[in-house]
C-alpha cells in the first residue's frame, strides 16, 4: 500500500475507535461513504428504524466528540494524516476541491471511498477546515490557518462577482489585478470551488458562459474560432475540436459544416472557410459586399479599392470580385477606372 494511503486509512480506523458504540460507527461510515457509497440521512434512518432528524442529531454529536477528542491529542494518527493534507494543499493553493486534493494526495484518479475519507478526516481536524457541497460550492478543504470555511466562502463569492461584473470572461492575470492574494495561484485554487465558475483555455467565466464551458457542437465552433481569431476551414475546426480539451469531442466534419451554416454568428467567407460576425463579416453574395462597400463610400472607388476592401471580408479570388462588379443592373462604372452604385 502506498505510504499516503496507509497514513490516511490508519488516520481513519483511529477516529472510528473514538465511536463506541457500534450503530453511531455505522452512521458515521455510511454518511461519508468510507466503504463503499454515501448514504443520505433518510436511507440510514429507514435502515436503523429512526427517524432522519435523529440521524442528523446522532451524526452530529458524533463529530463534535470526534473534534474534541482531535483537539485533545485522543487520536494520534490523526497528526500524519494532517501533515499529509496540508502539504499538498500548500503545493494547491491552500484551498483545494476534494476531488483535486484526493487525486494529488493518493497519486492517480481517486476511488468514492478515498475522496470521502478525506473529507472526514477534515471535517474534525483542527487544522483544516472544509466547505460542504451544495449548489453554490464544491466540496472542498481548505488549510484552517488561512481562513475558515465562512471565510472561503466569501472568497469564492467575491471571485464570482468580479467576473459577472466584468460581463465577460478574464485571465488569472486580469483577476489578480482585482483582488489581493499572494499569488495567482491561490485564486486560481479559491475559483475551483465554485460551481458557478468554468475555466478554459485560462479563461474564467461564469458556468453557463459558452466561451468557458461550451456544451454543444456550435459553442465548440464559437470557442475555437475566437480563440484562433482568425478565419478557418470547417475540416480544420473539426481537427481543433478533436484536439482540445472539451469534455464531449468526438464530432464529424459534416457535423461541424451543418452547424456553422445554421448559426448566425459564423459567417462563410470563402470555400468552405468560416469567420466570426462579431469580427465585422457579414453574410451575403460577393456582389452584396460590393454594394455595401459603394454604399458607404461618398464618392466613386477605383477597381483596386473595391477587390482591396472585399478581400477583408472575403477569402475568394481577385477575378471573382472583378466579375461580379461588372453587373450593370447594380454598378455603374463612371470613369476609366471608377465604380458606383446603378441609380
Amino acid at each position: 500500500m502506498d505510504k499516503n494511503a496507509e497514513i490516511l486509512k490508519n488516520a481513519i480506523l483511529g477516529s472510528l475507535k473514538i465511536i463506541e458504540q457500534d450503530r453511531e460507527k455505522e452512521i458515521i461510515s455510511r454518511r461519508f461513504g468510507l466503504t463503499g457509497t454515501k448514504e443520505t440521512l433518510e436511507q440510514i434512518g429507514e435502515m436503523l428504524s429512526i427517524t432522519r432528524e435523529r440521524v442528523r442529531q446522532l451524526e452530529k454529536a458524533i463529530l463534535i466528540r470526534l473534534q474534541i477528542s482531535a483537539e485533545d491529542g485522543q487520536i494520534p494518527e490523526l497528526a500524519a494524516a494532517e501533515k499529509i493534507l496540508v502539504r499538498n494543499l500548500t503545493e494547491m493553493g491552500r484551498v483545494a476541491k476534494i476531488s483535486d486534493l484526493a487525486d494529488k494526495v493518493y497519486g492517480k484518479t481517486a476511488t468514492g471511498p478515498e475522496k470521502t475519507g478525506i473529507y472526514f478526516i477534515a471535517t474534525f481536524s483542527k487544522n483544516l477546515a472544509v466547505v460542504e457541497e451544495n449548489d453554490k460550492y464544491n466540496a472542498a478543504v481548505g488549510i484552517k490557518e488561512y481562513g475558515d470555511t465562512k471565510a472561503i466562502r466569501e472568497r469564492v463569492d467575491e471571485i464570482v462577482k468580479i467576473i459577472k461584473d466584468n460581463k465577460t470572461p478574464m485571465t488569472l492575470d486580469e483577476l489578480d489585478s482585482k483582488l489581493n492574494y499572494e499569488h495567482p495561484d491561490h485564486i486560481k485554487a479559491v475559483a475551483s470551488i465554485s460551481k458557478l465558475l468554468a475555466t478554459l483555455n485560462g479563461l474564467f467565466g461564469l458556468a453557463k458562459w459558452p466561451a468557458v464551458n461550451p456544451k454543444n457542437i456550435r459553442d465548440k465552433i464559437f470557442v475555437i474560432l475566437e480563440t484562433k481569431k482568425e478565419p478557418m476551414h470547417f475540416s480544420d475546426i473539426a481537427k481543433e475540436i478533436k484536439e482540445s480539451n472539451f469534455k464531449r469531442k468526438n464530432v464529424t466534419v459534416q457535423a461541424i459544416h451543418n452547424e456553422l451554416i445554421k448559426d448566425a454568428r459564423f459567417i462563410l467567407i470563402g470555400r468552405g472557410i468560416y469567420a466570426l460576425s462579431t469580427w465585422g463579416y457579414k453574410k451575403g453574395t460577393i456582389s452584396d459586399i460590393i454594394k455595401s462597400i459603394l454604399e458607404k463610400s461618398d464618392e466613386p472607388l477605383t477597381r483596386e479599392e473595391v477587390v482591396k476592401q472585399v478581400l477583408k471580408v472575403r477569402k475568394v479570388k481577385e477575378t471573382t470580385i472583378l466579375l461580379n462588379l461588372q453587373n450593370k443592373k447594380l454598378f455603374k462604372k463612371v470613369d476609366k477606372n471608377l465604380y458606383t452604385l446603378a441609380q
